[in-house]
């Protein structure tokens, strides 16, 4: 089983990408033996309120098995409890929320609200650190990336809050996880979209000195390519457990 954490749907502003309907998802699940999907709305994270995305994801996770909503929160918007608690009990897998996006301080009061409500709901949090490579970004893209002492400050401010933290490159998850405690360590999962396979062998790496155990398979399709993040796991020279881990039982350990 291989479940993706990552994946979205609806256009982007910055660029064409194709692949972004639900119909181009399920060809490219198909096409890379993917069995599910974790979906975000993606124009919502451009909107005003991006909440507003919320009812056409549930929407479409109902009309498709393989799909599970990842609803966006705005917890400087009136009634975000409510769109929490809809989150909770319409199935989500997690919700996600990109403060930079929102405007939002990265580690600010809002956040740290937003945090420990999820904590209280037993909902996984998510965040990315970056969508696209700076180096292609349009001129008028100009949100900053996550720091990672706001991961940092995040993990913190809750002890019970779970943090999916996706797109991040080897030296930020080294930043957080060895600016952690071990215990603030257990409760960040990290997706390998962003992490670089062979030969740089950073995912590697990471699986040696951070463990398996903290890393979830995540595409970030269809802004990248989703046979990416399987050729990484291809040219590992990892055990068939530690793959499994990596494909699906550590998401499904975030989940319970």
């Amino acid at each position: 089983m291989r479940i993706d954490c990552n994946a979205f749907l609806g256009a982007y502003p910055w660029r064409k990408v194709p692949g972004t309907s639900p119909d181009a998802l399920v060809k490219a699940l198909d096409r890379t033996a993917i069995s599910v999907a974790w979906i975000t709305h993606l124009p919502s994270l451009f909107w005003r309120d991006p909440t507003e995305g919320n009812a056409w994801l549930y929407e479409t996770a109902r009309a498709e098995q393989r799909f599970k909503p990842v609803p966006t929160v705005h917890p400087g918007l009136a009634q975000w409890e409510q769109v929490l608690a809809d989150a909770a009990n319409g199935g989500a897998a997690a919700v996600r929320c990109d403060p930079l996006y929102l405007g939002l301080e990265p580690a600010g009061g809002e956040m740290r609200v937003l945090t420990a409500a999820c904590a209280a709901a037993r909902l996984p949090l998510m965040l990315a650190v970056r969508l696209e490579d700076g180096r292609q970004r349009h001129p008028n893209d100009r949100v900053a990336e996550l720091p990672a002492a706001a991961v940092r400050a995040l993990i913190r401010s809750d002890p019970e809050v779970r943090l999916l933290v996706t797109h991040a490159d080897r030296g930020f998850v080294e930043e957080v996880h060895f600016g952690s405690t071990p215990e603030e360590a257990r409760r960040i999962w990290w997706d390998i979209s962003w992490i670089w396979g062979p030969p740089e062998d950073h995912l590697a790496t990471l699986l040696d000195t951070v463990g398996v155990e903290r890393f979830v398979f995540g595409t970030g399709q269809p802004l990248r390519l989703p046979e990416t993040s399987v050729a990484k796991l291809d040219l590992l020279d990892i055990s068939p457990d530690a793959r499994a881990a990596i494909e699906s039982k550590n998401l499904l350990g975030l989940m319970a």
